[in-house]
């Protein structure tokens, strides 16, 4: 370890054909437990709607950093800083300009810890970030910075992407983990935790895991899983991933300094990422809708859609 500081696709020939469902669920029925989501005090201010930290992108790999952080700011986010190498910061600043800057001392990839971290309310880490040493190191002293992670002026974790593939290389490292949302589709989770049932690996490890698929599950510790229903083949293109992340950054900041009544009325993790799975979904049916067809969705149509 290192030293640290609702709409339904079908296909038929030649047609789309979308059908609605709705769901009751009331672990996915969302107005009550995310009520910023649907009305705004008009006397707030951007603070109390959450500060998020996005920790993304390398030299050839911004794009990830600039679908994720569109998506978080769509997402209803106050305020948004984007952690990027050098050679990232003129991409960021033109495609973004909404976003606030933390800038790495490295020129091309993730490299040192951003400062004042305890000023964000939630941290999304991975989209296009690589694996070479330097960003392993950074990677690591970032989890080590945010234990343990039961205090509650820690933010909220979010692991994604090459950060799932980092850890994966270091097992020694899973209990840094502990307490965070995690997004792996079925090859990072097979490099994490093999062929292991991915309810025992939440409750083992205090993981909220997103097993990204055709009908997404959300597991948490004890918990039974939330399958989501909405989405599309469509969505099945470069940089979706990195729009969920997004997404999941955004509600989990705004999660984290929303003033609910009581503590008992605070959605769980788990209500949290299942909120963001299905509004990417939903994000994504709507898209299909527009376009008519699945095979022409790209990433940025779903930020478009939120």
């Amino acid at each position: 370890m290192p030293e640290c500081t609702p709409p339904r696709v079908h296909i038929q020939p030649e047609t789309v054909a979308f059908t609605t469902t709705v769901s009751f669920n009331p672990l996915v029925m969302y107005n009550n437990l995310f009520p910023f989501l649907f009305a705004r005090n008009p006397e707030t201010h951007k603070g109390d709607y959450g500060h998020a930290l996005l920790i993304a992108g390398s030299y050839g790999k911004m794009g990830a950093a600039v679908l994720a952080a569109r998506a978080a700011l769509r997402s209803g986010v106050g305020l948004l800083t984007v952690h990027v190498p050098r050679q990232g910061v003129a991409i960021m600043q033109t495609a973004v300009p909404e976003a606030m800057l933390s800038i790495d001392n490295g020129d091309t990839r993730f490299s040192s810890l951003p400062a004042n971290l305890e000023r964000y309310n939630a941290i999304a880490v991975g989209p296009g970030l690589g694996t070479d040493a330097e960003t392993t190191q950074a990677l690591l002293c970032l989890l080590e910075s945010q234990q343990p992670a039961s205090l509650s002026h820690h933010a909220q974790l979010i692991l994604d992407a090459d950060a799932l593939n980092i850890v994966a290389r270091h097992p020694e490292a899973m209990h840094l983990v502990a307490g965070s949302i995690i997004t792996p589709h079925a090859r990072e989770y097979e490099r994490l935790f093999g062929d292991a049932d991915t309810q025992s690996m939440a409750d083992l490890h205090d993981l909220v895991i997103v097993r990204k698929a055709h009908r997404t599950r959300i597991y948490a510790p004890h918990s039974h899983f939330i399958e989501n229903t909405s989405g599309n083949a469509g969505m099945a293109t470069a940089g979706s991933g990195d729009v969920l992340t997004g997404i999941m950054l955004g509600l989990a900041a705004q999660w984290k300094a929303y003033r609910y009544e009581s503590s008992a009325l605070r959605p769980s993790r788990q209500q949290l990422a299942a909120r963001a799975v299905d509004m990417h979904g939903k994000a994504g049916d709507v898209t299909a809708m527009r376009r008519g067809n699945l095979y022409s969705l790209v990433a940025g149509d779903i930020v478009n859609a939120l």
